[in-house]
C-alpha cells in the first residue's frame, strides 16, 4: 500500500527550495541545434524569474532569439545523500528580453539576494535583465516524489507511473 502524500506539505518544501536558491542553470539551444547551458544567479518574483547576464555572455544573445529556455535548480551535493534522488526543480519559460531600465521591484530583490554593492556596479556596465515566465516544470524530492508543476493553478500534482 502506498504512503499518502501531502500535497501542501511538498509544496511548501518546493518554496523553501526555490527561496533557497540563488543560482540557477540555464538551458538553451543555439542556432544550429545543438544544447547549451549556462549558470547565472536569478531572482524569483511574483512567480517569474530573472536573470541579469552580460552582453559579452555566450548565453546573451542565445536568451535574445530563443522561443523556450529551461531553468533548473538543483540541491547541493554536500546535503544530497543520494544523488540519483538529488531534490531539483525546473521550468520550461518563456524570455523576455528587459533592458536595464526600470523594473526596480525586480533590481530591488537582486540587491537583496546578491549584494547590492555588486548590483549597483553591475548596472553600469553592459548587463541586461531577461524575464522568465515559468510555462510548466517538474519537482523532484526524491524516489517516487516527482509533481508536475502546474503554474496556471498554482499547485503541484503528483506523478504516477504504472510499474508494470
Amino acid at each position: 500500500m502506498q504512503k499518502e502524500i501531502d500535497i501542501e506539505q511538498v509544496k511548501q518544501g518546493y518554496e523553501t527550495f526555490i527561496q533557497g536558491k540563488k543560482s540557477c542553470v540555464l538551458s538553451l539551444v543555439d542556432g544550429e541545434g545543438k544544447p547549451f547551458s549556462s549558470t547565472t544567479p536569478f531572482v524569483r518574483v511574483n512567480g517569474k524569474f530573472y536573470v541579469y547576464i552580460s552582453r559579452i555572455a555566450e548565453h546573451f544573445q542565445l536568451m535574445e532569439q530563443a522561443q523556450l529556455v529551461d531553468l533548473l535548480c538543483v540541491a547541493d551535493e554536500a546535503v544530497t545523500p543520494n544523488p540519483f534522488a538529488a531534490e531539483r526543480a525546473r521550468w520550461q519559460c518563456k524570455p523576455k528580453h528587459l533592458g536595464n531600465e526600470g523594473y526596480e521591484d525586480v533590481f530591488a530583490a537582486f540587491n537583496k539576494l546578491h549584494n547590492a554593492k555588486m548590483m549597483e556596479l553591475l548596472r553600469t556596465l553592459d548587463f541586461s535583465l531577461f524575464e522568465l515566465t515559468p510555462l510548466e516544470g517538474r519537482y523532484v524530492v526524491g524516489f517516487g516524489k516527482a509533481f508536475t508543476i502546474d503554474i496556471e493553478n498554482d499547485t503541484l500534482v503528483h506523478v504516477v507511473i504504472d510499474k508494470k
